[in-house]
């Protein structure tokens, strides 16, 4: 499959040195809006078309005719004009911001089910690392709320993600429920300015009644392992912890009807492949990683 991308940013700039390093898509051109970009300059030295005039110049490029797949990697309220403008031409796109226009995607949850979908959105890197999760531990069991909380490096927080906060709570507490399968889910991110900045990190609360312990260590490390197929610096930092948390503890006010049970916790730790910046923006990595994986899959 042939791809474009548009946005020529961190997280356009690291999906296009991964594209080139993919045996199942060509990526042919890249769009942005800054003609100085580094971005566009890569991509320039690398052979591909380039335009500084955004989507429109995209579409006017002579190698946008042959291109399947183009990934929007700008911002949530970039990406609704965007798709406007892509939608005549029918190519399919790939989401990495939190617009959400288009069905959630975690590719080793639910990438199957919409393989005919002209627009997958990728929720946000606090997604893609914790919905795997909260999605194992509700294969194992009925999750009543989970909370996640993602911390990332301040330094790996371009403008784009720092535009698109309010958006990546929302959206990620929403693909929660509705892709990891809890009945209530709720989203914080931490934007650490640490020196040397620090890895991204993720934790994952799960609030359950009752539950098999093996069992859902089982699930949890088993989809841990789906992960890294495609993000190998994906890790538990420590084992699956279980505390039992009794009816009349505070935390139960988010669950009404609850008569207690157990909180189950996992540490994440995300670890980028730095092909384009450093390793700790793992929270790019990801995304980038899972848009990746999504196209690939729809090549097969």
């Amino acid at each position: 499959m042939r791809a474009a991308i548009i946005g020529s940013g961190n997280i356009g700039t690291d999906l296009m040195l991964k594209c080139l390093l993919s045996n199942k898509l060509e990526c042919v051109a890249m769009a942005g809006i800054d003609p100085g970009s580094d971005g566009l300059a890569r991509a320039r030295r690398r052979g591909l078309a380039v335009t500084a005039d955004g989507v429109e110049g995209l579409v006017g490029l002579e190698e946008f005719a042959g291109v399947d797949v183009v990934f929007d990697a700008t911002s949530a309220a970039a990406h609704h004009r965007n798709y406007a403008v892509l939608q005549p031409y029918g190519k399919r796109v790939i989401d990495l911001t939190p617009a959400a226009i288009g069905p959630y995607v975690v590719p080793p949850v639910n990438l199957d089910e919409h393989l005919d979908a002209q627009n997958l959105n990728m929720v946000t890197c606090g997604g893609q690392a914790t919905i795997p999760i909260v999605a194992a531990v509700a294969s194992a069991t009925r999750v009543r709320y989970a909370e996640i909380v993602a911390s990332i490096a301040s330094k790996s927080a371009g403008p784009g993600t720092r535009a698109n906060i309010d958006e990546f709570t929302e959206t990620t507490a929403r693909a929660i429920e509705k892709i990891g399968g809890a009945e209530r889910g709720k989203a914080i991110i931490v934007l650490n300015p640490a020196e040397p900045p620090l890895i991204m990190r993720d934790t994952v609360y799960c609030l359950v009644e009752e539950c098999d312990e093996r069992a859902v260590t089982d699930a949890v490390e088993t989809m841990v392992a789906r992960v890294q197929e495609y993000v190998p610096g994906y890790r538990l930092k420590q084992e699956v912890q279980f505390s039992a948390i009794g009816e009349d503890e505070p935390v139960w006010t988010l669950v009404p009807g609850a008569k207690g049970g157990v909180k189950v916790s996992v540490f994440l730790e995300v670890e980028g492949a730095a092909h384009y910046l450093p390793a700790y923006a793992g929270n790019l990595d990801i995304m980038t990683s899972a848009a990746l994986r999504t196209a690939e899959r729809l090549a097969r």
